[in-house]
């Protein structure tokens, strides 16, 4: 009898979707996967293995692998082996590429030799084998809702921002002209708001192109820069308030970024030490 593994982060619950597959019409895909697609993530249909729907999601250039399982009422979020320890993911990826739909794995496979072109693959398994809830969590920050202030180049801290948080004013001043201007380091906004007024001006930050600027003129007291009333959605903003309920974040500014050491770290308000956090941030 064949056997499986399957190595798992994390399972969830859905409701039962409709599995009845026509003939040459997808699965339905999971609600908490539809989500990623819904933020900019392109997805794939891997195929069924062992009974099980696979999906492949791609956002800010990580992989996520997902499998349905056979009842249709929750997924697991993981890589597939088979009875004998070999990953029948890579198989199903290969398959992917091979039927000429597999364009969203060029990143995995351009310029490497065949031995290589499943690395990427392999590292997502052991991640997922050694993730601390910490780890996790900052998976989940780094999957949020963000605009980057500064440069592309300099080190990087996450920090949960609500435009009308005078502390998150504040906070922002104090990297500006010492830390973000001069290249040093890059904060990733993620907005949120707690009012009305500052939902829709955390939307209209989220959407707009010309982000960084508009923040700072939001700071030097530009009323216009963010406006209150828009018709921007607020699904994404959506998302990151629940995440950072799912976490229990109920502070902002709250900062959390990785030390050069490994270590995830969180600053609960407006950060008191920026050179020790600059010192900290991998180079």
């Amino acid at each position: 009898m064949t056997r499986l593994m399957l190595l798992a982060l994390t399972i969830f619950f859905v409701a039962p979707p409709a599995y009845a597959q026509q003939s040459g019409q997808l699965p339905q895909v999971p609600e908490a996967i539809q989500d990623l697609v819904d933020r900019g993530a392109q997805i794939r249909y891997l195929g069924k293995k062992y009974g099980m729907d696979g999906w492949i999601t791609i956002f800010q250039g990580q992989e996520q692998y997902y499998y349905v399982t056979p009842d249709g009422q929750g997924f697991v979020m993981g890589v597939l082996f088979d009875g004998d320890g070999t990953m029948a993911t890579i198989d199903q990826v290969r398959d992917l590429q091979k039927t000429g739909d597999g364009d969203i794995l060029d990143f995995l496979t351009a310029d490497r030799p065949p031995e290589e072109q499943t690395q990427s693959v392999t590292e997502t398994a052991q991640d997922f084998e050694f993730q601390t809830p910490a780890q996790r969590m900052f998976a989940d920050v780094e999957l949020s809702n963000w605009v980057a202030i500064g440069s592309s180049n300099a080190p990087v801290i996450y920090s949960f921002i609500d435009p009308q948080c005078p502390h998150c004013h504040e906070f922002i001043k104090d990297l500006k002209t010492d830390y973000i201007d001069k290249g040093l380091i890059q904060v990733r906004m993620i907005p949120v708001g707690f009012r009305d007024d500052t939902l829709a001006q955390a939307a209209f930050l989220l959407a707009a192109p010309d982000a960084q600027d508009r923040w700072f003129k939001h700071l030097e007291g530009d009323e216009s820069a963010l406006p209150v009333k828009n018709d921007i959605s607020t699904q994404g903003i959506q998302k990151n308030l629940a995440m950072m309920q799912a976490w229990k974040f109920n502070v902002t500014p709250l900062t959390v970024y990785k030390s050069r050491s490994g270590e995830i770290k969180i600053i609960r308000g407006r950060a008191q030490n920026i050179p020790g956090v600059l010192a900290d941030l991998p180079s």
